[in-house]
């Protein structure tokens, strides 16, 4: 979308300076606004025209049956699809009995921006109605951080060049006609009419809607209240019905007169509460509201988000597309988890349907790793979900005839979604990326009522799923056969590296922290018998190796796989997925998305840097990044193997990908985890961050397109800036009252105090052949270096 004609690049804010409908559906995912409890997408306040109108809550789905051709045991009965709830946004608008309607008329000015650091959605239109009177709309919307149920809209119409009759008519409005989806699945299944009319109301300037879902059984409302201002007496009328509340006001506005209206939405929802429980809920959250007021919440919101960036902030001199990328997927990794408050980070945050609204392994691999040294609350939060799920984790593998817990593939409510068990239940890893969110946090926060009330007990129960899984071989060698790994290319493999090393240090993590807290072990019944097993399998996990290519082998016998036909696939083959079977790409040297290459970055320890080199420049040349989590992982690597242009080109493409719409589905909802994975580009990447066990670790390297790389990391309840400038880092405590910090810098020791910065110079790259990318496959080169020709190309 930065690339679109209409739209401007600036630090701290994302402006559209005119409208485009063709771009409509992706600009109302960029233009999102959640907190990570309610979404509200980019909608236009009047409602028409529109993309794909959406309104989210939090854990509010529908079930839908899965079919099967042929049944198989374990397999998913139904799966749960995030519906679109009640909307709250809409102010319809008439001049002169003329709907305000911007496609009729005349549009002589239209812009939009979402200012990061007042999580505003500002909005200014000046539009002539078909019959020839003149009006400029001020609208300003906000979903807000601080009263978790609230969004906001203060709209304002101003008559031009004559009296105009006006009248706006504020809707709550449940089962929206939504347009068909398309025939990708990554988007949602569209489910029309999800849910059943309970309760509607509507009495002078107050409106309230509570339905239920059918099959879920979830129960959802929503509660508005106005604020009107304007020239003379203002008429009030209301109404209600089944799956609409509306009020409406009216008033005649001379020649630069304003009529203001501010409305206050209040969402709430619950699975167990009563229908007067839960309308009494919205209730009280929009009485607060109200007496916070308009102002009120706009101060809040800036003081939120002033602290978030203090402690957040990522400064790019040399690149300004980056700066504006990196703030921008702050802001929106931030929106997806700041008060989730023991609900799941999905995928799409709360922007958009798609992938069902479920929660992957995303979260726990590049949302969470941004946030715990940014936003470490909402870390918590998170995990602290999960840990409501164990009952459903624990059945799962009692199903599959395992011990512990088997974590979902992908789910809303903790059960199960993926109705295809190669890349779904196989793909156990899951367990392990929970298990190193769990010990990130807990090295980063020191939290120990979090280790004692969640995070023993899910390391315990993800070592127990690995225990039960894996087996030992008659040579002692412990392996875990039948997976599948982060590469969903391949399928039901043996031994495959990242499972393996992260299922390693899941069980060491597990033992040390029984041996932590002995008290919490035993009400966990783990005994010293069980914890020896775990150490016994975490030091014999096997770690295939191809001695003639000098590689490991993404899963044993990865390298003795036919090599895909990448010179006869075209570029409008790709995504594969969609154009070849997965039996054919399970059977070949193909790669979706980093792999192995994760997992030297998550497990770096576990290899020498010339394993490290020489396995990036082997799957480089095969991974055709069908996947949007690829881009900032090869970044990072690309940054540690000595290719700093290519891992700049890498962050181009992990942080543009929605705001260039580099997949052709922002429409459906933002990648968080790409927007997240900026962060990691840059920070592990070109930062060269690295967290292991206590030890924090830079090694900085810059392209030479950044002049300057500045970014701050919360650190057991300290503050550390990293500056990198030029041939420098400084590596500063701004905090006065800090204790001093012990870190390392290319392996030296340095202690950091706030009165004891420490600069130190940036060794010079190992310089290393340029690695090869499949056909067609290379990331876009940005700043303005020539391209080195490639196989195939």
């Amino acid at each position: 979308m930065i690339t679109h004609p209409l739209y401007a690049v600036e630090p701290w804010c994302l402006r559209e300076t005119a409208l485009d409908l063709d771009a409509l559906p992706q600009s109302e995912s960029l233009f999102a606004l959640s907190n990570g409890h309610v979404g509200w997408r980019g909608n236009l306040d009047e409602g028409e025209p529109h993309g794909l109108p959406g309104t989210y809550l939090n854990g509010v789905y529908e079930l839908r049956p899965l079919p099967y051709a042929e049944a198989g045991y374990g397999y998913p009965e139904s799966s749960q699809t995030v519906i679109n709830t009640i909307n709250g946004k809409i102010i319809r608008m008439l001049v002169d009995d003329e709907p305000f309607d911007l496609r009729y008329g005349r549009l002589g000015h239209h812009e939009r921006v979402l200012d990061l650091r007042s999580g505003l959605l500002h909005r200014t239109v000046e539009w002539t109605s078909p019959a020839g009177r003149t009006v400029r709309v001020r609208s300003t919307r906000l979903v807000s951080f601080t009263q978790r149920a609230i969004a906001a809209v203060a709209f304002e119409v101003e008559a031009v060049d004559a009296e105009v009759s006006i009248v706006l008519q504020s809707e709550l409005v449940a089962n929206e006609q939504l347009p068909p989806a398309g025939g990708d699945p990554r988007a949602a299944a569209a489910l029309e009419s999800p849910l059943v009319p309970e309760e509607h109301y509507s009495n002078g300037r107050r409106l309230r809607l509570v339905h239920r879902t059918e099959r879920s059984g979830l129960r959802v409302a929503a509660a508005a209240d106005h604020v009107v201002e304007g020239p003379g007496k203002t008429g009030v009328f209301c109404e209600s019905g089944a799956n609409q509340s509306r009020v409406t006001f009216t008033s005649d506005v001379g020649p630069g007169e304003r009529l203001r209206m501010e409305k206050f939405v209040a969402y709430g929802w619950s699975g167990n509460r009563s229908l007067p429980a839960v309308h009494d809920q919205v209730d009280g959250a929009l009485a607060a509201a109200m007496g916070t007021g308009w102002a009120g919440l706009v101060d809040e919101q800036r003081a939120y988000l002033d602290q978030f960036w203090t402690q957040a902030d990522v400064e790019v001199e040399g690149d300004t597309e980056i700066q504006q990328a990196v703030r921008f997927g702050l802001f929106h990794t931030l929106q997806a988890g700041a008060r989730a408050e023991s609900r799941a980070i999905p995928a799409k945050g709360l922007t958009g349907p798609g992938y069902d609204g479920h929660s992957f392994w995303d979260t726990e691999s590049f949302v969470l790793p941004s946030l715990t040294y940014t936003a470490p609350k909402a870390v918590d939060q998170a995990l602290r979900w999960r840990f409501s799920t164990l009952p459903a984790a624990r059945e799962r593998a009692s199903q599959l005839g395992l011990k512990g817990a088997a974590f979902p593939w992908r789910t809303i409510n903790g059960g199960e979604c993926s109705g295809y068990w190669p890349a779904g239940t196989a793909a156990f890893h899951i367990n392990a990326d929970i298990a190193d969110a769990v010990a990130r946090y807990s090295a980063v926060t020191h939290d120990e009522t979090f280790d004692r009330e969640v995070g023993v007990e899910l390391l315990v129960e993800t070592a127990r799923l690995w225990r039960s899984l894996g087996h030992h071989d008659h040579t002692g060698v412990f392996h875990i056969d039948g997976v599948t790994g982060p590469d969903e290319y391949s399928a039901v493999a043996d031994d495959n590296t990242y499972t393996n090393l992260m299922a390693q240090e899941n069980l060491r993590a597990a033992a040390d922290a029984c041996d932590r807290y002995p008290d919490v072990a035993v009400r966990l019944s783990v005994d010293t018998e069980e914890s020896a097993a775990w150490r016994d399998a975490a030091a014999r996990t096997a770690l295939p190796y191809n001695h003639e290519l000098g590689v490991h082998e993404q899963s044993a016998g990865f390298t003795a796989h036919q090599m895909w036909d990448f010179a006869a696939t075209g570029e409008d083959d790709y995504p594969l997925l969609l154009r070849f079977p997965y039996f054919d790409l399970y059977r070949k040297q193909v790669v979706k998305q980093a792999d192995l290459v994760l997992a030297m970055h998550v497990r770096g320890a576990a290899f020498t840097a010339e394993e490290k080199a020489r396995n990036f420049a082997y799957y480089e040349a095969i991974t055709v990044r069908d996947s949007s989590l690829s881009a900032c992982t090869q970044a990072v690597m690309a940054a540690e193997t000595g290719h700093v242009q290519l891992a700049y080109d890498y962050l181009g493409e992990a942080a543009l990908m929605d705001l260039s719409d580099l997949e052709h589905n922002t429409r459906d909802g933002l990648h968080i985890a790409s927007l997240a994975g900026t962060w990691i580009a840059l920070v592990s990447g070109f930062g060269g961050m690295r967290h292991h066990g206590d030890t924090l670790a830079f090694a900085p390297r810059l392209p030479e397109q950044l002049s300057r790389l500045a970014f701050n990391v919360q650190i057991q309840k300290r503050h550390l800036r990293v500056e990198i400038n030029g041939s420098k880092a400084v590596y500063s405590m701004p905090e006065a009252d800090g204790e001093a910090l012990v870190i390392s810098h290319y392996g030296t020791p340095l202690t950091v105090s706030p009165h004891t910065p420490q600069t130190r110079d940036l060794p010079h790259p190992v310089e290393r052949p340029e690695p090869q990318q499949p056909a067609g496959r290379r990331p876009a080169r940005r700043g303005g270096r020539p391209v080195p020709p490639s196989p195939g190309d």
